[in-house]
């Protein structure tokens, strides 16, 4: 489990864990960790030699990267910093000089000419964009050939939020110190971080045990996920109902159905007027005409995917079993209905239908995704699976992380892929998995199964649902 913390977190710890240090050991541990990852990224025999510009801005996180730098120095690199704050760090000013680092008067100069770039300008008490001096410094940086590494977080994102709302330099990765930060794990400042390295400086003993945001892993993944046994049949492994489809988009049914059947779940009920075409691709589901409290029995309900104008989502929000409500079933609901229920219930807007359920734009939306995923959480007394670029999961609870899917490509941006999520959610529902473990697991493994199915290419919502199995072996294999 990756684990991010906020800001005022990561400072409280720091604290502690400081008070019962000599003065100036973090710092030293967390310099030394960034400087052993430049050497990793520069690749064996390429330190010594090397042309690394050092961006360093007023605070620690610029001490940070000057002490790195004259630990670089010291293995042969050629060295120059670029002051960009009102003040520089003292010690780690003073120990690059000694160490045969420059302070240059020209950054644009040795910044095309190097081969390594970190960017200490901002560090987790940053706010905003760059400051305007910063931004030709910074463009000048990205538009070289060289390799940008981010100090903590990459300069112009907000560190808490994810945010991006001025200038920032986009890095090629990240170096991070003591603990994830959500920034970096959330869009849009996550595609700024490029690839995340978490450098252990010792906070692990000084942070809370509830994170403010945390990413699941493979590990995490298999534990959850539900493993039929001897005894098991159709009803303990689940079955799942699903009214979804219309005569205009008979297709949502059948990628629905698919993402549920695919999913693990023993049995679906389905529920439309797409059964001829379901029935023709799945001939082991279970077609009724409705309504979906005459369909028999269910574990859970999926309702929404190309359903349009139909019925069902009244009928399936007045049942006792979890409900997961998805697309066009989102339109128009009632919070207060769906706070009133009595068994969990899973929305799973996109950003735009997460816009019209918070009367915002769709741009405040995908500025603010964290924002965004837990005030429908709250407002709904729901579990809610924002997708996007980032998928993000937040539980109605309080005190507890919100998800955030590791897993997710720009290649799942087609039609479709969301009813095979919202079938395959609805199917962990129905094993009895929690709300939150069903949909960020759903997540994680539609993602896997992606990449799995077109690795870096286009794929399609059926290439997806295929390979669903697939991506289960390989999360519990």
């Amino acid at each position: 489990m990756r684990t991010a913390h906020r800001v005022e977190t990561v400072r409280a710890a720091e604290a502690e864990l400081m008070a019962k240090l000599p003065e100036g050991t973090l710092m030293q541990r967390a310099a030394a960790g960034l400087a052993a990852a430049c050497c990793a990224l520069l690749g064996r025999g390429r330190v010594y030699g090397a042309r690394i510009v050092v961006l360093v801005g007023s605070g620690d996180n610029g001490g940070d990267a000057l002490y790195a730098g004259a630990r670089l120095a010291r293995r042969g690199a050629g060295v120059q910093a670029v002051l960009l704050g009102s003040r520089a760090h003292e010690g780690g000013l003073a120990a690059l000089r000694r160490a045969g680092g420059r302070v240059t008067d020209d950054p644009f100069e040795v910044l095309a000419t190097a081969d390594l770039v970190l960017d200490g300008i901002t560090g987790i008490g940053g706010r905003g964009g760059l400051r305007p001096d910063a931004v030709p410094v910074a463009r000048a940086a990205r538009g070289s050939n060289a390799f940008v590494v981010a100090v903590d977080l990459p300069s112009g994102v907000d560190v808490d939020t994810g945010e991006v709302t001025g200038e920032a330099l986009r890095a090629d990765a990240t170096v991070t110190f003591g603990t994830y930060k959500p920034g970096l794990l959330i869009d849009p400042a996550r595609e700024y971080a490029g690839a995340v390295r978490l450098v252990d400086i010792g906070l692990d003993d000084h942070l809370p045990s509830v994170p403010d945001v945390e990413a699941l892993q493979h590990e995490d993944v298999a534990r959850m996920l539900p493993v039929p046994t001897a005894s098991s049949d159709k009803y303990r492994r689940g079955v799942v109902g699903v009214v979804a489809g219309s005569a205009r988009y008979p297709g949502a049914a059948v990628l629905a159905v698919a993402g549920a059947l695919r999913g693990g779940a023993g049995a679906v009920r389905y529920v439309g007027p797409a059964g001829e075409a379901v029935i023709g691709r799945f001939p082991e589901t279970l077609v009724h005409d409705g309504p979906p409290s005459k369909a028999g029995r269910v574990q859970a309900w999926v309702v929404g995917p190309g359903l349009g104008d139909g019925p069902g989502v009244a009928d399936v929000l007045a049942s006792d079993v979890p409900v997961l409500v998805d697309a066009d079933g989102l339109r128009d609901l009632d919070a207060a209905v769906v706070r009133a229920r009595t068994a969990p219930t899973v929305l799973t807007p996109h950003a735009g239908e997460a816009a019209a359920l918070l009367g915002v734009s769709r741009d405040e939306v995908e500025a603010g995704r964290l924002r965004a995923v837990r005030e429908l959480a709250a407002r709904f007394g729901a579990t809610v699976l924002l997708k996007g670029s980032t998928t993000l999961v937040a539980s109605p609870e309080g005190g507890v992380a919100v998800r955030a899917n590791p897993t997710g490509t720009h290649w799942l941006a087609t039609a479709g892929s969301g009813d095979v999520l919202s079938g395959l959610a609805g199917s962990l529902l129905a094993a009895g998995l929690r709300p939150a473990d069903a949909a960020s697991s759903a997540a994680y493994l539609h993602g896997l199964a992606a990449r799995r199915a077109s690795p870096g290419a286009p794929v399609s919502a059926q290439d997806v649902a295929a390979t669903l199995p697939a991506a289960w072996r390989d999360v519990v294999s």
